[in-house]
């Protein structure tokens, strides 16, 4: 059996112990059966599995545990983000707060959360638990950041930055990081999967902005959602930055507008240079990436990470 078979095969048993030790409350069943409904990608569990694969059949039970604690943290903050923006729609489906309510969602995403906890505990290492425990804490602050960066047309390049390494890339850095101290791996490995990761979690969080201003109908989230809910990304930053008068008067009001004519906006973004800039910065958040993944001596791990930092800059939704 050949590597990606092996992750494959790992990837299902991420989501056969998902599955498993679930509250037998009806309510409670229902809405964590509907949020696991959809398996979503598993890169952050893939990039775990990847970095823990060292020493594949050594502490096998904890390698699928904490893979599985990546996927529950993510998941977590998936359902809070639907409540804190109001969106009807993920992974295709309807979220959990357009089926039932924001008071639903708020608490299967903290019941989610104690399930990853519990699941860290069992595997009871204290620098696994730091990490992790530190990425949750950088999460909530990045969404935190961002609610601040509504309608703010003074945003800095560096503050948008500051959000998506928060909002993203720390999960991704943390996925990384706590499956190389797992596989009780050097220094130098851990350092260089961690930064990889890291720039591979911002290209992501890039892409996920220029996938909103794209009219590709495959990203199964509706479409422009970041800008009738107001939030500047780097699309519309850079376009900003380059309007005269006239053309930030009408970036400016279709900010937060939930009727913009979307295509008009695009073409005036695509004019302004917004999304050929924000490709720009992709393209360098990646080159970052693939110079760490060929630092790593282990052939087989550096593979798979050029290979998912190549998934994330073509990703398509």
């Amino acid at each position: 059996m050949n590597s990606m078979q092996m992750l494959k095969k790992e990837i299902n048993l991420v989501e056969k112990m998902i599955r498993k030790d679930v509250a037998t409350e009806a309510t409670v069943k229902n809405l964590y059966e509907h949020i696991f409904k959809s398996n979503g990608k598993k890169i952050r569990s893939r990039l775990n599995l990847i970095s823990s694969s060292l020493h594949r059949n050594k502490n096998k039970i904890h390698r699928i545990r904490l893979a599985a604690i990546i996927e529950l943290l993510h998941t977590a903050t998936l359902v809070h983000d639907d409540v804190v923006d109001d969106s009807s729609i993920r992974r295709g489906n309807r979220s959990v707060n357009n089926i039932w309510s924001n008071a639903h969602g708020v608490l299967i995403g903290d019941y989610i959360y104690s399930k990853a906890f519990m699941y860290m505990v069992d595997i009871g290492n204290q620098q696994i638990l730091q990490e992790l425990s530190n990425a949750t804490n950088d999460i909530s602050q990045g969404e935190l950041i961002q609610l601040d960066a509504i309608n703010n047309k003074e945003i800095t390049l560096n503050k948008l930055k500051k959000i998506s390494y928060f909002k993203t890339g720390r999960l991704f850095e943390a996925s990384a990081k706590t499956g190389a101290i797992l596989a009780e791996a050097n220094k130098k490995y851990i350092e260089n999967i961690s930064k990889c990761a890291k720039n591979i979690g911002i290209l992501f969080q890039i892409k996920d902005d220029l996938l909103d201003y794209s009219t590709n109908l495959k990203t199964g989230k509706p479409q422009f959602q970041d800008l009738k809910e107001g939030k500047i990304t780097y699309p519309f930053f850079y376009a900003y930055k380059n309007a005269n008068n006239k053309q930030k008067e009408i970036l400016i009001n279709s900010l937060g507008n939930k009727k913009v004519q979307t295509l008009k906006i695009l073409e005036l973004i695509e004019k302004l240079n917004g999304i050929k800039k924000t490709e720009d910065l992709a393209k360098q958040f990646y080159k970052n990436a693939i110079i760490f993944a060929k630092e790593i001596h282990n052939i087989e791990v550096q593979k798979e990470m050029i290979e998912l930092t190549n998934t994330a800059f073509n990703r398509e939704k």
